[in-house]
């Protein structure tokens, strides 16, 4: 378990803190807020992709746990009141990103998603019972199976 929490927590924190370091150093005033946007997008792939240990999100069902999804686009439909909507916006401190910098944080936060369905996928295609499974036996322990 600890192993998962580092790798992703590792992928995590530097997916969050690379991509908004340009707009820093360009001078964006809105890098405060990239940080913020990427970080709770992550964080949404995060929970989507957990959800089993040893399989897809596409293989249990995108749509089969309803509260979850509920849960991500609600959180999705905060997190843009709090970028968009002017009170919000001096509540928080956050400033309004154009549509290219949102897509880049929405592209950016997918990379924590894919990167737990790619070590799901590897559990999927290789037998328990099999040889090969050893060379699982690490990431197996990044999820907590060891």
């Amino acid at each position: 378990m600890w192993q998962y929490i580092l790798w992703v927590g590792g992928l995590m924190g530097l997916i969050t803190m690379v991509i908004p370091y340009f707009g820093y150093q360009a001078g964006n005033p809105a890098w405060r807020t990239m940080i913020f946007t990427t970080l709770c997008l992550a964080q949404m792939g995060n929970a989507l992709a957990i959800r089993s240990d040893k399989y897809s999100l596409f293989s249990i069902g995108v749509f089969s746990n309803s509260a979850l999804i509920g849960a991500v686009l609600l959180t999705l439909g905060l997190q843009l009141a709090v970028i968009y909507v002017p009170f919000l916006q001096e509540l928080f401190k956050t400033v309004a990103l154009n549509p290219l910098e949102l897509a880049i944080y929405l592209g950016t936060s997918t990379l924590i998603f894919l990167a737990v369905e790619v070590v799901e996928l590897g559990f999927a295609r290789v037998p328990r019972d099999s040889p090969q499974s050893l060379r699982f036996e690490s990431i197996q322990l990044w999820h907590g199976n060891g």
